[in-house]
């Protein structure tokens, strides 16, 4: 799909720099969920009709990153996602994670601090050098929430593998603008809310059959079941054989507005958004006299640049000191200048 035609399914008012704290759907998936929302409201419709958007977007998620389906686990939240590879650690374990790093990431692992779980957080450019024989795992964002860096994940993976240690990485500010390789990690999360432009609610973990025979499915539930239709009570349990044994019951509601989304830019294409994306967030650092990126995000130090920015009616966000603003597909060169314009007022 040619990329001017597609922003047509998109209606943001202008100045919308905020898609790394949450995106914008498009009209597919906004009509969606108007639908299903009208059935549910009136009794109109089965369950069945909506929880079928589930498979869909799992399927299309595994595409965009490059799995087979039965890899990808459907839940709420990066966070909870990843409690099951936590718990699953075993006691003593060692976790290697940038000091500047989402606590999503963080947190899944810090909570089992009481059984000798250590997380050591070091300066990302640092991460190799305190990966050594004593790491269970590594933790790292794609893209970084508060700056925008894009992980050297090759040289990562590489160091992690020497030592045996699992990889795992968060991919939300990343899968959605940017081309990401799942395959080249043991364990993926990401929340679909951000650049995925989804409800949420909706989020995706995937993780290879081999780190899956170790992982002990502590959430599993009526969603996990090999038959999900076939046994709503009572033993025994029998688990799906994939990555499904890890599924969190989902919120039908934003699966029906997440599927024809992640379609959508399936269909536009990644590489394009990308291009896009980066194009503008370019345009906005030459503006500011910066030089260019490799990023859809753009974090500025900048005395009062969110106040500035909020006065002329731009949305973006202030993190770790900084201001940061995102760009995806819906954003116009016009946001790019109007932005430039405010901070250099």
């Amino acid at each position: 799909m040619d990329l001017v035609q597609a922003r047509e399914l998109w209606q943001p008012q202008p100045g919308w720099l905020n898609t790394a704290s949450y995106g914008l759907p498009p009209t597919p998936g906004w009509e969606a969920l108007q639908t299903a929302l009208e059935q549910w409201r009136h009794g109109a419709e089965h369950w069945e009709v909506w929880d079928a958007s589930v498979a869909r977007a799992r399927a299309a998620f595994a595409r965009l990153v490059g799995v087979d389906p039965a890899n990808v686990t459907i839940g709420s939240a990066v966070s909870q996602l990843l409690a099951p590879v936590a718990a699953s650690l075993p006691d003593g374990a060692r976790v290697v994670v940038p000091d500047i790093e989402y606590t999503s990431l963080v947190f899944p692992f810090q909570a089992h601090a009481d059984r000798g779980v250590e997380v050591v957080s070091v300066p990302l450019e640092a991460m190799l050098d305190a990966i050594d024989e004593r790491t269970t795992v590594v933790g790292v964002s794609v893209v970084h929430s508060s700056s925008g860096v894009v992980t050297d994940l090759a040289l990562l993976v590489a160091r992690a593998r020497a030592v045996g240690a699992i990889v795992v990485v968060d991919a939300t500010q990343a899968v959605g603008w940017l081309p990401v390789d799942a395959a080249a990690v043991d364990v993926l999360a990401c929340a679909a809310y951000k650049w995925l432009m989804s409800p949420r609610g909706t989020a995706f973990m995937v993780t290879t059959p081999a780190v899956r025979q170790w992982l002990r499915p502590i959430a599993a539930g009526w969603y996990a079941d090999a038959d999900v239709t076939a046994n709503y009570y009572g033993l025994p349990m029998v688990l799906a054989e994939d990555a499904r044994r890890f599924d969190i019951s989902p919120a039908w509601f934003s699966w029906v507005g997440c599927a024809p989304t992640l379609e959508l830019i399936e269909e536009i294409g990644v590489e394009k958004i990308r291009d896009h994306d980066v194009a503008l967030a370019n345009r906005f650092r030459a503006g500011l006299g910066m030089t260019p990126s490799n990023s859809a995000i753009v974090s500025v130090s900048m005395p009062d640049a969110s106040n500035r920015l909020e006065r002329a009616g731009i949305r973006a966000a202030a993190r770790a000191g900084s201001m940061r603003a995102a760009f995806h597909l819906y954003t116009t060169e016009d946001d790019v200048d109007d932005a430039v314009m405010a901070l250099a007022n």
